[in-house]
């Protein structure tokens, strides 16, 4: 399932900034786990959210709009990883099953703030990026599906340029670069996970006064 983006290494959305990582030996893990724990935090306040929820979006039936169910079976086997994740290789959650899918998570899990990961398309010299903000995503818009904005929080990956927008291009988009982007996010959202462990520092003051 894809959405199509503009591209700027930062930039501004309604609900606050988006941030842009490259893909490749410039990308930090670290970075991107801060910026991801800011976002988590500030929405949890801001929702009155407690727990998180990854709903990993796509489908394995095209190369290119698998990044999502791959980072869900990534994150299912992470050690340690004890958050919920929705949409895997073996459950993916696509265009078909999106609004019966949200449906249950607000009913099932309305206490959740919801980080929606999905790939998305852009202009050739901004595939293997990957944006981060706050507010909804919306699935499908890449490739003309009018589908319910999902998502507090969004991560996504470029996975093919403007002209990618039939199921036959997304089907020859390289599954390595594909992996590549799962791998990054993957690593980025330890980060934030490990981020979560750490005391943040208006703990720290507040136990020193």
């Amino acid at each position: 399932m894809k959405l199509r983006i503009k591209f700027r290494e930062k930039e501004k959305k309604e609900d606050g900034e988006v941030n842009y990582y490259p893909a490749g030996n410039g990308f930090s893990p670290w970075q991107f786990g801060r910026n991801l724990r800011q976002l988590i935090e500030e929405a949890k306040r801001c929702e009155k959210k407690t727990e998180i929820l990854f709903l990993c979006i796509g489908s394995d039936r095209a190369t290119g709009d698998s990044l999502g169910p791959l980072i869900g079976y990534k994150l299912e086997r992470l050690a340690g990883f004890e958050r919920l994740v929705v949409g895997t290789l073996e459950r993916p959650v696509h265009a078909v099953n999106l609004a019966d899918t949200m449906r249950e998570i607000r009913c099932l899990y309305p206490e959740h703030l919801v980080v929606a990961i999905d790939a998305s398309i852009g202009q050739q010299e901004q595939v293997g990026w990957i944006s981060v903000g706050r507010g909804a995503l919306c699935p499908g818009l890449g490739v003309s599906k009018q589908l319910e904005q999902v998502g507090d929080i969004f991560i996504t990956g470029v996975v093919g340029g403007s002209s990618c927008r039939e199921v036959r291009c997304l089907q020859s988009v390289r599954l390595a670069s594909v992996m590549h982007l799962a791998d990054c996010i993957c690593d980025g959202i330890q980060c934030a996970e490990a981020e979560f462990l750490q005391p943040h520092p208006a703990d720290i003051l507040g136990r020193t006064r």
